[in-house]
């Protein structure tokens, strides 16, 4: 049985002070569930977010990190450095690091390889640009940056991998995409890892969405049979806003 995940990606938001005061709400509102829930702080939040919910069911993943191991890469933060504040999930290949950084699949591929190697988890990113929705492209780059940056792997790596597609065309542009929408890519990425690795390892990997969830949307998008849980931007800011969301699958 696959999980069920929502994780909130802080991205650039939230100072210590707020960050603090966020986190305490979330516990103030957290309640058994067999959902599991992630957050992402900022860098400079990581180790003070574990501390605060070191007996909590909340996880706190990173945003990013380098595929070195250490080195002369300025600004750059290492899987050991992670590891050594208690941090073992790493998001990899969000959409603005693609869009604003210029990660593209072969670094994202050494980025996974060096999570891996250090037991660390992975949350990959992936997903189509609104030009190759319109070209009818969307299957074929979803299907390429899978392929580039995972299938590289062996089967077994891919009890430590969680998959989130974005469609980077439904996020902050106005357009919308359907739980039809969300299914149908999820069905096609299943399918695509079924017939590289099978069966077993296609249905056990989570595939969760990341397209604009909101408190309001999130019931019918998770009712999808291929839908895992969402990996939430904006919505993640607020506590009741993100743990509707996660109460969604209730």
């Amino acid at each position: 049985m696959r999980k069920k995940i929502v994780a909130g990606n802080w991205k650039m938001n939230n100072d210590l002070s707020r960050t603090q005061s966020l986190i305490k709400e979330l516990k103030e509102r957290e309640n058994s569930t067999e959902v599991k829930v992630m957050i992402a702080p900022a860098f400079t939040n990581l180790e003070s977010a574990g501390k605060e919910l070191e007996n909590s069911s909340i996880e706190v993943v990173a945003q990013n990190m380098h595929f070195a191991e250490n080195g002369a890469y300025t600004g750059e933060v290492s899987a050991e450095m992670l590891k050594s504040i208690g941090i073992q999930t790493v998001i990899l290949g969000h959409s603005e690091r693609r869009a604003y950084f210029g990660e593209d699949d072969a670094l994202l591929a050494k980025k996974v390889d060096a999570a891996l190697k250090n037991g660390m988890k992975v949350i990959f990113c992936f997903g189509e640009e609104l030009e190759d929705r319109n070209s009818g492209d969307h299957f074929m780059v979803v299907e390429s940056q899978l392929k580039n940056a995972l299938f590289h792997l062996d089967a077994d790596n891919w009890k430590n991998i969680v998959l989130a597609y974005e469609p980077v065309w439904a996020i902050g542009t106005g357009e919308t995409a359907t739980p039809d929408q969300a299914q149908e890519m999820h069905f096609f990425i299943r399918k695509t890892i079924d017939q590289r690795y099978g069966g077993q390892v296609a249905d056990n990997v989570s595939v969760l969405y990341g397209g604009s969830v909101k408190p309001g949307n999130a019931k019918e998008i998770f009712s999808k049979s291929d839908v895992d849980g969402g990996l939430i931007g904006g919505a993640s800011l607020k506590a009741d806003d993100f743990m509707a969301i996660v109460q969604a699958f209730n």
